[in-house]
């Protein structure tokens, strides 16, 4: 380990769908090599959300440190840049101490915020077109704004998430101000970005996958994920919150306020989860250089391959 010419900060990442182990995974392999894991999951920011979001228990986090997670409290909106400003902090500062940072989540979208950083070039700023089109995300919505992103752009709209706020306004902002589509530019390349990378996953069959959700979102239930829901409710966060937009939390909110019958939700949390599942690997089949291992196979194995491909890639 260590000889490679190129000296950016390595980085080892488990990328995958939801309910696919990459988190214990992750925590052994970090363990093993003496590092610390980034978490990288858009729900694992807030605070006071722990069995909806599936977090990292107390005894993981004793056992390996743990970065990026309880950041903002759940009335507070969080971006994508927000997190991949304040996880380069956390992987320098893991760097810095001469430990391996170790990635684990199924956001996408932190992942290539990290790996590629879109710049929008050098292109000067222009406040009243901002405005306006923050004005409109405010009065309809970010899909709406993404919307006609498609129409001017429609290669950089789908780049861009909705979510990605800022991102899609900057390319909107481009457009107008150049007359040319961001997407014209060259994207950045691998060797662009500030870090190396080995990245893992952990492919599943479907159906088995499927049904790891479905138990996952039952234990889930059984830990206490309706008293969660309610305790956040009650503490003043409303249903409304970028937050309580995650699985686990919207589903549930309209059973405690008497539209939908309990089975009803649950049927819908697991049904959603698992069309997610489905997405995130849409996502990360698209990301060049994952050396995908088969879900399922024994804990110690998989391990051994992960630290086989770590080692051969630092």
């Amino acid at each position: 380990m260590g000889n490679n010419p190129d000296k950016r900060p390595f980085i080892a990442a488990f990328v995958g769908p939801t309910a696919s182990g990459k988190s214990d995974l992750a925590t052994e392999v970090a363990k093993t090599l003496g590092g610390a894991v980034v978490c990288m999951d858009a729900m694992q920011v807030y605070r006071r959300m722990d069995i909806g979001t599936a977090k990292p228990d107390r005894q993981d986090q004793r056992r390996v440190p743990h970065y990026m997670l309880d950041v903002v409290e759940p009335h507070e909106a969080y971006s994508v840049a927000a997190y991949a400003r304040a996880a380069r902090l956390a992987i320098g500062e893991i760097h810095n101490q001469g430990r391996l940072p170790v990635l684990c989540g199924g956001t996408g979208l932190y992942l290539r915020a990290l790996r590629q950083p879109l710049t929008f070039g050098h292109t000067p700023g222009d406040e009243a077109i901002r405005a306006r089109w923050q004005r409109l995300a405010e009065a309809e919505g970010a899909d709406a704004v993404h919307a006609r992103l498609l129409e001017a752009d429609p290669a950089s709209a789908r780049r861009l998430h909705p979510n990605d706020l800022r991102r899609v306004i900057r390319a909107l902002e481009v457009y107008e101000i150049t007359g040319r589509p961001f997407s014209a530019q060259a994207l950045p390349a691998e060797a662009d970005s500030p870090y190396r990378f080995a990245l893992l996953g952990l492919l599943w069959q479907r159906e088995a996958l499927y049904a790891r959700i479905d138990a996952r979102v039952d234990r889930m239930l059984a830990r206490g994920l309706a008293e969660e829901v309610r305790a956040l409710l009650a503490s003043g966060v409303s249903p409304k919150a970028q937050s309580m937009q995650g699985l686990g939390y919207k589903e549930l909110v309209p059973w405690m306020m008497g539209e939908t019958p309990y089975q009803e939700a649950v049927d819908t949390l697991k049904r959603r989860t698992r069309n997610y599942a489905k997405r995130q690997m849409t996502w990360f089949r698209r990301e060049p250089g994952i050396r995908w291992l088969p879900g399922g196979e024994d804990p110690a194995s998989l391990k051994a391959q992960a630290i086989t491909i770590i080692k051969e890639q630092t």
